[in-house]
């Protein structure tokens, strides 16, 4: 946690320098407050705006809380208001509690939550908080400003939504967050698991209230994170647009490849069968969706949304193939890039996968090509000494050739005679 605070500090500080900007999507959704369904608690934030990064939805998998933040105020008071809500959450507090400790800070907004603690949103919002009772009854209130919360032990959810300024829907928010809202209830009534209730959110936002950027969202009590799938590359930019198509997969096989390289492709290149689209908000409810075969792959090295997606995939279908083999992941991971699915990085050795059969985790750590290269050298099938033999036949050759060029007149009289 203290390492957690520490990149907290460091990347709020910077982003004074250069400008904050926070999420204007949170949303929980509690289908179980036990925690023992394992896609019972979920969450997440969106935006229009730039600098979605893993800051605006925090997970803590040891204590099963996620903290969403947002807000008009300055990144200071908002890094502050995390730290509180943070330390709150972690000494046994609630999430109403926790929450709270927004309104201290001018424009800020938390909204956090964590199995036996319940949700909430404190500071600066406009929400809506919906229960859903045992009997099927679904209430849905509009919150503004202060403190909403859902308590321990209840099933139901909280969205805030604002537009961002400059976003083509400007104006669309006030709308939306009361129709999601109502939908949300629904779904909980339903029994649909909220990490897929939260995905379905994503993809309501992203197309009717255009704020659309990862961002990212998780899974509470699996303590499952989308990680860096959507969040932007570099600072200052936009993450990934949640309404935009982000894979392509074989529905026969489990082939797949991510964009912008499954443009290239039409039909899976193993059995011709015609590719099925995946769009970025399908893939966040695969990403946080526990199932009994779920494997968790975190990909370091590369910020590239196909890079990551690919990998994903390819360690997820050599896992089940060959379980948790270091080997058979690297040599996966390295036809993939010998066969132009994986750009950008450098090969992998069984070093580079760090595997964890416990907890169903894979890490695969790249290391970037250096000048915007897009493939490793070729492994050409000459060792070394080849070479050095060829550089002495030419090094011999060019040697004979300048002997000739300086005596090539005492040659050619030599001939004459």
């Amino acid at each position: 946690m203290k390492t957690l605070i520490k990149f907290l500090t460091i990347f709020l500080l910077f982003n004074i320098l250069i400008g904050g900007a926070a999420a204007t999507l949170n949303v929980i959704v509690v289908t179980d407050p036990s925690g023992e369904d394992p896609n019972g608690f979920a969450g997440g934030s969106m935006s229009f705006a730039p600098n979605m990064f893993q800051s605006t939805f925090i997970l803590s998998k040891e204590h099963r809380f996620t903290i969403l933040s947002g807000g008009e105020g300055e990144a200071i008071p908002r890094l502050m208001a995390i730290v509180d809500a943070i330390n709150i959450l972690k000494n046994g507090g609630t999430a109403a509690e926790a929450a709270s400790a927004a309104s201290g800070y001018s424009g800020i907004r938390i909204m956090c939550g964590g199995v036996g603690k319940g949700a909430a949103v404190g500071g600066s919002f406009d929400a809506y908080l919906v229960t859903v009772d045992d009997n099927g009854i679904i209430t849905v209130t509009p919150q503004s400003g202060g403190l909403a919360v859902l308590p321990p032990g209840k099933k139901g959810a909280i969205i805030h939504l604002r537009n961002t300024p400059g976003n083509p829907m400007y104006g669309t928010a006030a709308n939306v967050r009361r129709e999601e809202a109502i939908k949300i209830g629904k779904m909980i009534r339903d029994g649909y698991p909220a990490t897929v209730i939260v995905a379905e959110v994503f993809k309501d936002v992203s197309i009717n209230a255009g704020e659309k950027h990862g961002g990212g969202a998780v899974n509470v009590a699996s303590g499952v994170s989308t990680g860096d799938m959507f969040t932007p590359a570099n600072l200052n930019e936009t993450g990934y647009p949640m309404d935009q198509p982000y894979a392509k997969v074989c529905p026969h096989c489990g082939w797949s490849v991510g964009y912008p390289t499954a443009e290239n492709y039409q039909v899976c290149p193993m059995d011709g069968t015609p590719l099925k689209t995946i769009y970025a908000y399908d893939a966040l409810r695969d990403a946080i969706t526990v199932t009994k075969g779920t494997v968790s792959v975190s990909v370091y090295g590369s910020d590239e949304a196909g890079v990551i997606q690919t990998t994903q995939e390819i360690v997820k279908a050599t896992v089940q193939e060959d379980g948790y083999s270091e080997e058979a992941i690297a040599k996966a991971i390295n036809d993939a890039i010998d066969h132009g699915l994986i750009i950008g990085v450098n090969y992998v050795e069984p070093k580079d996968i760090n595997v964890k059969p416990s907890s169903r985790a894979v890490g695969v750590y790249y290391t970037p090509l250096p000048d915007d290269r897009t493939a490793p050298p070729m492994n050409l099938p000459l060792s070394s000494g080849f070479f050095e033999v060829l550089g002495d036949i030419q090094t011999a050759l060019g040697c004979v050739l300048l002997i000739l060029l300086l005596f090539r007149s005492t040659l050619i009289s030599s001939f004459r005679r």
